[in-house]
């Protein structure tokens, strides 16, 4: 699938502010960016580091005007659309070491608390076909509901309220997926089918000896994503930090399916 991707930022600042920004699309082995262009308002400073487990980057920038950002790529996403149902699990002793930190709780996912549900709803079930239930049991039992949730909203929380929007669907299953002892990560990304239009979050299952995205919202197949970055949870792979005030003034993301 080929996907044309625009994105538009304007943030208003007070005084000299540190942003971290992580919205660029890396090239992959599932992923090809044929071309893309980057433009920024004038900083007073500039770097570039690589992202987490090496893929993609950040730009670390310091700015003390209203702070814009245009970018522009088009991606080749070449991914098969499996049944995951099908696919095995690791073993947590048979896992490679840069998957295992991806079976702990974190600041978000807060999994060690959701086992005994797991065991109890899920216990039948192993590997991807129990990934397949916990993805069809939240996209059928959660309602997606744009601001019900904010930037302080752990798995726990709409676990508990049934309510949330990508962000939240994807820490849900990541967390149930590691009280399952099945590696999960958040993977920030593109897709053209999400409404509203906005960067979108999904899960990576680590599963059959590698990472599979799955999306609970079910506006996502994995066939039609793009990934920016991934990270334990959504700390991790934010498309924007600042270390000082900023104010939103506009953003708009635009994904669409090119031939």
């Amino acid at each position: 699938m080929k996907l044309q991707i625009g994105v538009e930022l304007h943030y208003a600042v007070e005084s000299a502010t540190d942003i971290i920004l992580q919205i660029e699309v890396p090239s992959f082995a599932d992923q090809r960016v044929v071309h893309e262009k980057i433009e920024l308002s004038e900083t007073l400073d500039s770097a570039q580091v690589s992202a987490e487990e090496g893929l993609g980057h950040r730009r670390l920038l310091q700015v003390d005007k209203d702070f814009k950002c245009s970018y522009v790529t088009h991606v080749e996403v070449d991914r098969p659309a499996l049944d995951i149902s099908q696919l095995p699990a690791v073993p947590p002793h048979q896992l490679p070491s840069d998957a295992i930190r991806y079976l702990m709780p974190s600041r978000y996912c807060p999994s060690d608390e959701l086992q005994n549900f797991v065991a109890a709803e899920f216990g039948s079930l192993n590997g991807g076909a129990r990934i397949a239930q916990i993805r069809d049991w939240i996209f059928e039992g959660f309602k997606y509901v744009p601001g019900s949730s904010n930037a302080q909203t752990t798995a726990l929380d709409t676990f508990v309220q049934r309510q949330g929007v990508c962000r939240d669907y994807a820490h849900v299953m990541i967390a149930l997926a590691r009280a399952s002892a099945i590696p999960a990560r958040f993977a920030s990304s593109y897709a053209p089918y999400v409404t509203p239009q906005d960067f979108h979050a999904v899960a990576e299952v680590y599963l059959d000896g590698t990472w599979h995205l799955v999306d609970a919202t079910g506006m996502a197949a994995a066939n039609q994503i793009a990934r920016i970055g991934v990270g334990a949870d959504a700390a991790e792979v934010s498309f924007l930090s600042s270390f000082g005030q900023v104010y939103l003034q506009n953003q708009t993301v635009e994904v669409t399916v090119s031939e």
